[in-house]
Order: structure tokens, then sequence, then C-alpha cells
């Protein structure tokens, strides 16, 4: 294992994800029910199936498309989902 890919992978991801509507969810969710370990565990496991799926398809990508278009794809993509969440249509 690369351990500075895992170093840097889960710093960039725990970041990303702190205060995002993932945690705002489960902060919702374990509120309403008060069934913490289940709400963890549930969304554990989505966590884990989304980024499971994200790596499949960027690995497939990888051999298709050069790295500098799939950059180039999720930047815009960012760009263009915080446009939408700003006009409020996301």
């Amino acid at each position: 294992m690369d351990w500075k890919v895992f170093w840097v992978t889960f710093g960039t991801i725990f970041l990303a994800e702190m205060g995002d509507k993932t945690q705002l969810a489960a902060l919702t969710m374990t509120a309403e029910t008060r069934v913490p370990l289940a709400v963890f565990t549930g969304a554990c496991a989505a966590l884990c199936l989304a980024t499971f799926l994200g790596v499949m398809v960027g690995n497939f990508l990888s051999h298709l498309v050069p790295e500098t278009l799939l950059r180039k794809a999720a930047g815009g993509a960012f760009i263009i989902i915080g446009g939408l969440i700003l006009l409020g249509k996301w």
C-alpha cells in the first residue's frame, strides 16, 4: 500500500466531507431516530459503496481517457454543480 496516497486521500475526503449534506443528514437521522449505531452503520455502508463505485469508474476511465482531460472534466463538473447550488437549482 502506498501510505502517502492513503493519507492524502484520507485528508482530502475527510476535509471535503466535514459539514456537508451527508454529515447533516446523519446528524438529523440520529436526532430523529435516536438509534446512532444503525445510522452510523448505514451511513458508513452507503459512503463505502459510493466510494467503491467512484474508484471503479475512475479506474475504468483512467484506461480510456487521458488524465488531464479527466481533471478538467472533474473541475468543470465541480464548477457547474457549485453554480447550480448557488442558484438554488441543486
